[in-house]
């Protein structure tokens, strides 16, 4: 018995720069790839982080069920939906496969939707740059209980001592009259290897007993290089190691799921009985698990 991705959904249009928009539209295509009616999602976590206009109130994750379509319905025997925002960086996707977990254990949902993404606050661009290092991306992960022997094991959690590394932040001090569209980022120089560390941390916690020959890698996207790095420090094979689109930088919060949406699409994981997911993000901390492969991978268009 497991918790297992039933399908998947990405946005990446180039029509809006709204992550609400975007996550929804994601939301919905992983919902109408598996076949699942909004009414049949009983709860819905966003691990985003970076929203439009730095919106504060009310949740993100309320706005991006009502653009999902998901609990709009208020008559009395309609099933019940929520959602809230899980924020804790690069690692908050793993952190909601966690209360997934939790949730789809109790038998109180059905499926749980998981969706995540970022945008520059201003809504004026969708590329990274040196100093917003983060691309415009909506994902999604569809999940449901399984009784078959496959899904995610346990999800593995570790933080590193000292500073974050990384802070992003609106300076009140020199924002005016511009605070909803400025975002500050700054990067400790060491910060990527500091990373490195607390994420091959997590990683070999849950590898832990386990074969790596039919393992495949996705790991966040801090830099093209990260996954590669943590592949060759675990002695995993290059060519085992799945990532996102980076031509427009790194999706952040959205990578692993659109890793994943990426390579099932081209069956790229026919091959691989495992796949290794690693999230890592400022603290320095990271998160880590084993999922099983389904002997049908699908994702949504």
């Amino acid at each position: 018995m497991g918790v297992r991705i039933k399908s998947t959904g990405i946005s990446r249009d180039t029509d809006t720069f709204s992550i609400v928009e975007l996550s929804g539209r994601a939301a919905r295509r992983a919902m109408e790839s598996a076949g699942v009616e909004p009414g049949r999602v009983g709860v819905m976590i966003n691990a985003g982080i970076f929203r439009d206009s730095n919106t504060v109130e009310p949740a993100v994750s309320a706005l991006i069920q009502k653009a999902a379509g998901i609990g709009l319905d208020y008559v009395k025997e309609d099933p019940r939906s929520f959602s809230f925002d899980l924020m804790n960086a690069g690692v908050g996707v793993l952190n909601a496969v966690q209360v997934a977990q939790a949730v789809l254990a109790t038998g109180s949902a059905e499926h749980v939707l998981i969706v995540s993404g970022d945008t520059h606050p201003s809504l004026t661009r969708s590329a990274a740059n040196d100093e917003f290092p983060y691309a415009t991306a909506g994902a999604a992960l569809l999940l449901e209980q399984t009784e078959e022997p496959e899904g995610f094991g346990q999800v593995h959690t570790r933080a590193a001592s000292g500073t974050s590394g990384l802070e992003s932040y609106v300076d009140v001090d020199n924002m005016g009259d511009r605070g909803r569209g400025l975002m500050t980022v700054e990067i400790e120089p060491d910060y990527q290897d500091r990373l490195l560390a607390v994420a091959l941390d997590a990683a070999r916690a849950a590898l832990a007993g386990a074969e790596t020959a039919n393992i495949a890698l996705i790991a966040s996207t801090p830099s093209a290089e990260f996954p590669q790095r943590l592949a060759a420090e675990l002695g995993l094979d290059a060519d085992a190691v799945f990532t996102p689109d980076l031509s427009a930088g790194d999706p952040h919060t959205a990578a692993l799921p659109l890793a994943y949406h990426a390579a099932a699409q081209a069956d790229s994981l026919a091959n691989y009985e495992h796949v290794l997911f690693v999230a890592a993000g400022a603290g320095p901390s990271a998160a880590a698990v084993v999922y099983r492969l389904p002997a049908t991978v699908g994702a949504a268009a």
